[in-house]
């Protein structure tokens, strides 16, 4: 997940700002979803310093299958291309690092260039296969004051945007912290719904601590997902029941944005670009009075 970050979210503690090579291989490939993967990553180090919401990047010149994309998608931008940014599944207190990782489409007329580096780590990439990542960075986090500031967290979501927020969530409740967490997540249907299994385990052992909301936009019978599945978007009006206290909770929101090459075919056509998951949020948000100040965002897209 590449990711385009507000300036208003905190920096990384001090001394937790390590953001060095990593040799590591790949112990074990998952699909949670049909275009979905998450790879563990064992690095042969116990403890990482790593904040749960950073993300590792992974430069694609390493691969030999990807020679020739390279070569043809930096001839034709005419640049290097750049390492790939994606979130961490993981919480720091667990064996394993973890990258959640859904794989990119080419839609014709809609994307300008094919994907590089999604389609070979969801779909190709083997058990064994050693590479190197470069970690931790991103102020995706949670404050150092957090517990003072607040009780609630509510998490909103869509798509891939659950993977730095399911660190959070992990960390949190394995540490005892004094949050409760709200989590609203937005997909198309069921079967997109990444961590599905794992989120309603994790509420279900802590109610107490979690409550998962689902919305879906495109599926036929939401209502026979479970209570806490609903059908739609994500909007004032639910945000609102669910935040509460808008003076009270702070807001971790994480999805597709609006991309600069959405702002490019944008200004050709004379108009402004169509907002995206992350700007329809923060505009609820705002409409129920939610502060700047506590909200903390991330974007992909």
């Amino acid at each position: 997940m590449s990711a385009e970050v507000s300036t208003d979210i905190p920096e990384p503690r001090e001394g937790r700002r390590r953001v060095k090579e990593l040799e590591c291989m790949v112990s074990d490939v998952v699909m949670e979803t049909p275009d979905t993967a998450t790879l563990y990553l064992f690095t042969g180090n116990e403890r990482l310093s790593y904040e749960p919401g950073h993300f590792i990047s992974i430069d694609p010149h390493q691969f030999e299958a990807l020679e020739r994309w390279v070569q043809f998608l930096e001839d034709s931008k005419g640049h290097r291309e750049t390492a790939r940014a994606y979130s961490l599944a993981s919480a720091p207190h667990e064996k394993y690092l973890a990258i959640t990782v859904k794989e990119e489409r080419y839609l014709s007329g809609m994307t300008k260039y094919p994907p590089l580096l999604s389609p070979l780590l969801v779909r190709r990439l083997l058990k064994g296969t050693r590479m190197v990542v470069v970690g931790f960075a991103g102020p995706y986090i949670l404050p150092p004051d957090i517990e003072s500031r607040t009780d609630h967290l509510v998490h909103v979501c869509a798509g891939s945007g659950s993977v730095p927020n399911y660190s959070i969530i992990k960390h949190a409740i394995a540490n005892g912290m004094k949050l409760r967490h709200t989590l609203i997540y937005s997909n198309k249907t069921w079967e997109d719904v990444i961590f599905r299994d794992q989120l309603e385990a994790l509420a279900r052992k802590h109610p107490d601590k979690l409550k998962v909301v689902h919305t879906l936009t495109r599926d036929p019978a939401p209502s026979t997902r479970g209570p806490n599945v609903l059908q739609g978007r994500i909007n004032p009006a639910l945000l609102k029941e669910l935040i509460g206290d808008v003076k009270a909770s702070e807001v971790f929101t994480c999805g597709p944005a609006i991309t600069k090459f959405d702002k490019q075919a944008a200004r050709e056509k004379g108009v402004e670009p169509t907002p995206r998951f992350l700007e329809t949020v923060l505009s609820a948000l705002a409409e129920i009075g939610v502060e700047k100040k506590r909200i903390h965002r991330e974007s992909y897209g």
